[in-house]
């Protein structure tokens, strides 16, 4: 009868401990299902770092030979311009003049047709990181009138374009930043709900945006990210 006892009092001991680890188990499932999803952002204001001007330069004729004279002034003129003002030559290009021959055109207009036969176009490029000596340049080109050289406002394909490309020196600091953020949100999401928070289960970095701060600014930019986190929460 003794023996049944020690026995009776072994399982019971055995089922007990089972209970407690069985119980655990539950409660660490159940844990594991507790989580919060938070995101963070984080924003930063920058200046352009890279600048492509375009300048445009357009004239009209019926003798071919004069308008490639004329044309390649105008280079000389715009260059000599933007070398005066402090732009590298070797930031310079000048593209090949688009020639567009009215009497060639099917769909010329009895009234298009006393125009001048010719209409030439010039562009002269600029690409450089002087983005604020080619702003302060923009504001003197009418300078070259002076020179019988007039630029043409910048159609949709010779638009200023000023482009930022130093993401890499600031990324880590803003995935820092960005991750911070989701974790004050998270802690103030458990502080709310009686909970404490936990490791984290699952983390994504979005991408990179980088665009103009607004329509006046655009040598302004505004990069921008956002990070999701997922943690667990606790008790």
């Amino acid at each position: 009868m003794k023996h049944y006892r020690i026995e009776a009092l072994i399982l019971a001991l055995g089922l007990l401990v089972l209970g407690f680890f069985i119980y655990l188990g539950f409660s660490a499932f159940a844990a594991r299902d507790r989580i919060v999803s938070v995101r963070g952002l984080a924003e930063r204001e920058v200046k352009a770092d890279h600048v492509i001007w375009p300048l445009v330069y357009k004239t009209t004729g019926n003798d071919l030979q004069s308008l490639n004279a004329d044309i390649d002034r105008a280079g000389r003129e715009i260059t000599a311009f933007l070398t005066r003002g402090g732009v590298p030559k070797g930031d310079i290009s000048i593209g090949a003049p688009q020639i567009y021959d009215r009497r060639a055109d099917n769909y010329t207009t009895a009234s298009a047709a006393s125009l001048d036969r010719y209409n030439v176009t010039l562009v002269v490029t600029v690409s450089t990181d002087k983005v604020d000596l080619v702003r302060s340049l923009m504001s003197r080109s009418g300078e070259l009138l002076n020179a019988g050289i007039g630029i043409a406002a910048g159609d949709y394909g010779n638009q200023v374009q000023y482009k930022f490309n130093g993401l890499n020196k600031i990324k880590p600091q803003m995935i820092q930043e960005a991750t911070r953020s989701a974790r004050k949100a998270a802690e103030k999401f458990a502080a709310d709900s009686d909970s404490r928070l936990g490791k984290i289960k699952d983390a994504s970095q979005g991408l990179f945006t980088i665009e103009d701060r607004d329509q006046y600014t655009p040598y302004i930019k505004n990069v921008r990210v956002v990070t999701s986190v997922d943690y667990y929460l606790k008790g």
